[in-house]
């Protein structure tokens, strides 16, 4: 019998992306002068999309079980090398990572209101109720 169901896992997961995605905004937060520094992001949705696409082959018991995946990441660190802002290389928006970073803090905020929420609920079941 599984206490914990699949969403703290999912739940864990997307704090770690949030996280991840915090360290990655600060750091372009940080190199802002500093010259022919490409600013980097996190992405998901891309990620997602190689990873269906290409996919290791396993030993399947019957034809219609899953393949597994051949990444064990659920984001990866991209660099954008197509634009510049800065006459020196720079291509960090300031605006645009500040914008980024309060849109990150929001959701790492929904996201912890989520696990609190599950982590609430669970002590309500083991006081019975009460």
């Amino acid at each position: 019998m599984k206490i914990f169901d699949q969403s703290l896992t999912r739940l864990e997961r997307a704090l770690d992306y949030s996280s991840k995605r915090n360290q990655v905004i600060t750091n372009n937060i940080a190199n802002v002068d500093t010259p022919f520094y490409k600013a980097k992001d996190v992405v998901f949705k891309t990620h997602l999309q190689q990873a269906m696409e290409k996919q290791l082959d396993n030993i399947r018991t019957h034809p219609k079980h899953f393949k597994f995946s051949s990444n064990l990441e659920p984001y990866q660190i991209i660099t954008d090398n197509n634009t510049m802002f800065n006459h020196n290389g720079n291509n960090v928006d300031m605006d645009k990572e500040m914008a980024n970073l309060a849109k990150n803090q929001i959701y790492y905020r929904a996201v912890t209101d989520f696990v609190s929420g599950k982590f609430n609920t669970l002590r309500n079941v083991i006081r019975g109720g009460r």
